[in-house]
């Protein structure tokens, strides 16, 4: 409807412009012909009924040319994405830097989103005790593509290394005499040698045990071990065999392009309050409940019994009192 109400009034106002030009621009009234520059002289212009109509045309071409391209653009269903993990107080993690420095996962996608593509689907851990237990990373998931290249159907994948680590956020608060061992890395299923020991120290609130670290060539002066702690007060050594710890336990170029990468590692250090209670010890607490719980119950059934036998004892009492009577 507006459609129609446009070309009407652009129909009306190009034969008003026809009708005023053939009148003459004269402002005597005079012939248009007689004032003319040479050349001009008697020419006039017309405006017919074809004219107009082409131009209608041309519009009604343009704008069904619009619509067009409009309807021709392909509406893209959004990929679906994997979580992307929030690492809280109290769980562990692997954190990882690429060899070019830009794909990385700290923990915390929502507070640094830009440096956390590999956050979709992360393997992370809480630690409730001592004991063994994974993290790991995964770079297979529409997630990871789709912030690395703005492709979820990108083959595109990390590679190399410049920074890695086991990390336990807010260890430092949480538990601090936690001491993290690397018991074994693996990349797409294969087992990467390690060269060297680990250790573990604090790092800005954070308990942390460095896979490779490129920034740094030795281990902190807090660094300690299952051995204990590697340096004095004074940053003496104190093991004979401190120079077997490094902060970079495996080499680089072990880690080319990847697709999972997987650390096992156990937990020690801690005390019989802090450490969990496996599924054995559990069942254990629930059996002896059930137990106490049926002795409960024994006591009770058995409490009829006991008013019964002072009932019979008063009633004794009493023939015995008639009796003497």
């Amino acid at each position: 409807m507006k459609m129609k109400k446009y070309l009407a009034c652009l129909m009306a106002a190009l034969m008003m412009a026809g009708t005023m030009v053939a009148c003459g621009d004269n402002a005597e009234g005079g012939n248009g012909g007689a004032n003319a520059p040479a050349g001009d002289a008697g020419s006039s212009v017309s405006v017919t009924d074809d004219s107009v109509d082409d131009e209608i045309g041309d519009t009604e071409s343009d704008i069904d040319s619009s619509a067009d391209e409009e309807s021709a653009v392909e509406t893209i269903p959004a990929a679906e994405f994997e979580d992307a993990v929030q690492v809280t107080d109290g769980q562990a993690f692997l954190a990882y830097t690429n060899g070019e420095e830009w794909i990385r996962y700290d923990g915390d996608p929502v507070g640094n989103p830009e440096q956390n593509q590999l956050a979709y689907d992360a393997g992370v851990v809480d630690i409730t005790g001592n004991g063994t237990y994974t993290v790991s990373l995964n770079a297979d998931t529409n997630g990871f593509r789709y912030d690395a290249t703005t492709d979820t159907e990108s083959d595109f994948l990390p590679s190399g290394v410049a920074f890695a680590a086991v990390v336990i956020k807010g260890g430092e608060a949480l538990m601090p005499d936690a001491i993290i061992t690397i018991d074994k890395i693996t990349v797409d299923g294969t087992e990467v040698e390690m060269n060297a020991k680990n250790y573990t120290s604090i790092e800005d609130g954070n308990i942390r045990s460095n896979i490779y670290n490129k920034y740094v060539e030795a281990p902190s002066s807090d660094a300690k071990s299952t051995e204990g702690a590697l340096y004095d007060e004074d940053g003496n050594p104190v093991l004979d065999n401190v120079d077997e710890y490094s902060p970079n336990i495996i080499d680089a170029s072990a880690i080319g392009e990847w697709k999972k990468i997987e650390v096992t590692f156990t937990i020690s250090g801690l005390s019989a309050q802090a450490a969990s209670i496996d599924a054995d010890d559990a069942d254990a607490v629930i059996d002896a409940d059930a137990e106490s719980a049926d002795e409960d119950s024994s006591t009770a059934e058995d409490a009829p019994a006991v008013e019964d036998s002072d009932a019979d004892a008063i009633d004794s009492d009493v023939d015995s009192v008639d009796d003497e009577f």
